[in-house]
């Protein structure tokens, strides 16, 4: 369902720009401008024979699969935070690739009287529109932990937690960015949960595409805190204990 409305960036209108929309959710007609809707950049769905299942006993709940690439590095980075003993252990995914199917029900099930948003743009503050998630590209994980007396998932508390605060100095040290800083100028909330994988390499096998896939977002809203290029290093199945790579 297409009609011209007129156009909503980022909770802003724009007086005279005229766009056509897409029926996001029930009632929730919204206009993309310059590819972006509400703020979030548009993100291609990725395959199923490209993800795999992150390391065992990452996952709360549903499974999370993510590209090799990134489970190869999240393998790295959650063996370093099991060498702390302030962090060993706590340091979980509450989700990782959703289908652009699975995000539109994730989006839209909380707009609503009574719910948490009014709205598509009230909503888009805290998650992406379906078919604008980075957690379609299999790059992106909302981290969380376990136990967590007193912070839900998916709450800025997450920050002051021991895994949060883990996570903050050490994630960018195995190709993580966080991609939702406090006061991003794409209007989304602090996520200190959300990050995105984009190798510490462009070298490193699968930091190059990933780069590309957030070259928009990466050059207009920067990640804080992002990764340094460092050195580039091979896959190497085996080379972290407890994980190994799929042949292909």
């Amino acid at each position: 369902m297409k009609r011209a409305v007129v156009a909503v960036m980022a909770g802003w209108a724009l007086p005279g720009v005229v766009a056509q929309a897409e029926l996001l959710c029930p009632r929730q007609d919204v206009a993309a401008i310059d590819g972006r809707l509400l703020g979030h950049i548009r993100y291609d769905e990725a395959r199923a024979a490209d993800l795999i299942a992150a390391p065992a006993g990452f996952a709360i709940g549903a499974p999370c699969y993510v590209r090799p690439e990134v489970a190869y590095d999240l393998a790295r980075m959650l063996a370093a935070a099991n060498e702390d003993p302030q962090v060993k252990g706590l340091l979980r995914g509450v989700s990782c690739y959703r289908s652009v199917a699975h995000q539109r029900q994730v989006f839209c099930s909380a707009i609503g009287p009574k719910k948490r948003a009014r709205d598509a743009a009230d909503r888009a503050r805290f998650v992406g529109p379906p078919g604008y998630s980075e957690h379609a590209t299999g790059y992106a994980i909302d981290f969380g932990t376990r136990p967590s007396p007193g912070c839900g998932d998916v709450n800025s508390c997450f920050g002051s937690t021991a895994a949060g605060r883990w996570l903050l100095a050490h994630g960018p040290e195995f190709g993580f960015e966080l991609s939702f800083p406090a006061g991003n100028a794409q209007g989304v909330s602090w996520e200190p949960w959300h990050w995105r994988w984009v190798g510490t390499s462009m070298l490193i096998p699968g930091a190059a595409a990933a780069r590309a896939t957030f070259a928009a977002a990466r050059t207009a809203f920067p990640a804080r805190p992002t990764t340094a290029d460092g050195a580039a290093r091979l896959l190497s199945p085996g080379a972290v204990p407890g994980f190994s790579l799929p042949q292909r």
